[in-house]
């Protein structure tokens, strides 16, 4: 399954960053079949990847609910831990689900290597990403939220811990203070942002009346190149989870109708509540929107669960019931994947058009087929897009004489 993330693509470039190594671990339970578990540990992978981790080995244990103590059963534990004892390259055990502090403080004791969890791992990415302040202080104020009901259980777990994955970024400092400094912390950095974001409301105001579009979407399906081709701009597009963090806005003009296009931070399946509450003022450009494209990656086996995944987080945000185009990109890798070589065009249109149609059944928007690498399928979706940037000028501005 690691070939669905395309890890091997990668795995080259982790290692020469000096790579830690890593154990995964996940659990079954009533609420998580062992197929999902599989799918959660890929994705782990590929987030721990981007981390700068390289994956050596996964667990996973059929549980009825997770070990209070130590999440996982005593003699999984045991199993682990002679592994890491045989095993000295192993800097790090990461947990799929959140631990609580004295869960992780429990499993260092025992495994004495570095424990991280789902939520730490993509702050550590987050913290890593952020470039402007709006996004840093974003993300300090997700890590402080983060340890503050976890300072008890790592209260001496955390004067060990000094920086790498899981705590790198702004929030290190913070780290052996108590819980009072910690809330005001908390409090400073509310205010901080709320500063933060009066200006870019501002900056939002000053863009005058355009129609604003924004591309949407589970981490790593494409936003980011095709933001640059749709918009000839250079925007960083990586093969690797949350290659974007702040927002780009780009002003475009296709046929003399002029629009705002911008790219935002990807959804990612388990986001911690408080990440997506830390980074509201950044997904306030999604929720300002007038026209959202959803993309996916319809070359992923999971692309159905990755669209629920986006359309929750919508909903969380209020910003569901937008116009919404879907955009299923990659479908020159869907080809590869799927296609048998001789298989003849008209076959393969008629399979295409299957596919646009059940999607549309089950999501109920219109959508196109692309590949922003090989630029497939673009002039229909610049078609589509401008219709619909049309039919919102005329709703807007209903008794304007422009013609758009």
């Amino acid at each position: 399954m690691a070939n669905e993330w395309n890890i091997g693509e990668q795995r080259k470039k982790g290692i020469a960053q000096e790579a830690e190594f890593a154990l995964l671990v996940g659990v079954i339970h009533k609420t998580q079949t062992e197929e999902l578990v599989e799918e959660y540990l890929d994705e782990l992978e590929f987030l721990a990847l981007t981390a700068g981790a390289v994956t050596v080995k996964r667990y996973t244990q059929k549980l009825v609910a997770p070990d209070p103590r130590t999440y996982i059963g005593k003699g999984k534990l045991e199993e682990i831990a002679d592994y890491i004892e045989r095993h000295e390259e192993i800097t790090m055990v990461i947990f799929d689900d959140d631990l609580t502090g004295k869960q992780t403080n429990a499993l260092e004791e025992a495994l004495k290597v570095k424990i991280i969890d789902r939520s730490s791992l993509i702050l550590d990415i987050f913290a890593t990403r952020a470039q402007t302040a709006q996004a840093k202080t974003q993300v300090e104020l997700a890590q402080m939220q983060y340890l503050l009901p976890r300072l008890r259980g790592l209260w001496t777990h955390l004067e060990r811990q000094r920086g790498g994955i899981g705590m790198r970024g702004p929030g290190e400092k913070e780290i052996e203070t108590d819980r009072r400094i910690i809330r005001d912390k908390i409090a400073l950095l509310k205010e901080k942002l709320k500063v933060i974001d009066r200006q870019a409301v501002t900056q939002r105001k000053n863009r005058g009346e355009l129609i604003r579009v924004s591309l949407v979407g589970y981490t790593n399906v494409g936003k980011s190149t095709l933001m640059n081709l749709l918009s000839k701009s250079d925007v960083f597009a990586e093969n690797k989870l949350f290659a974007t963090l702040d927002t780009t806005v780009r002003k475009v003009a296709w046929d003399s109708v002029p629009f705002l296009l911008s790219d935002t931070v990807g959804f990612i399946r388990k986001l911690p509540h408080h990440l997506i509450e830390s980074f509201k003022s950044t997904l306030d450009e999604v929720l300002e929107s007038d026209i959202l494209l959803h993309v996916v990656d319809v070359s992923h086996p999971q692309h159905e669960d990755q669209i629920r995944t986006v359309n929750e987080t919508l909903d969380e945000l209020k910003a569901l019931q937008k116009p919404t185009l879907f955009i299923f990109n990659k479908i020159d890798r869907y080809r590869e994947q799927h296609y048998d070589p001789f298989l003849e065009e008209d076959a393969k249109e008629e399979i295409e058009m299957s596919i646009r149609g059940n999607l549309k059944h089950l999501f109920a928007h219109d959508n196109v087929l692309v590949s922003a690498l090989s630029k497939e399928g673009i002039n229909e979706l610049r078609e589509k897009v401008l219709k619909m940037v049309k039919e919102q000028y005329h709703i807007r501005y209903p008794y304007q004489s422009r013609q758009w």
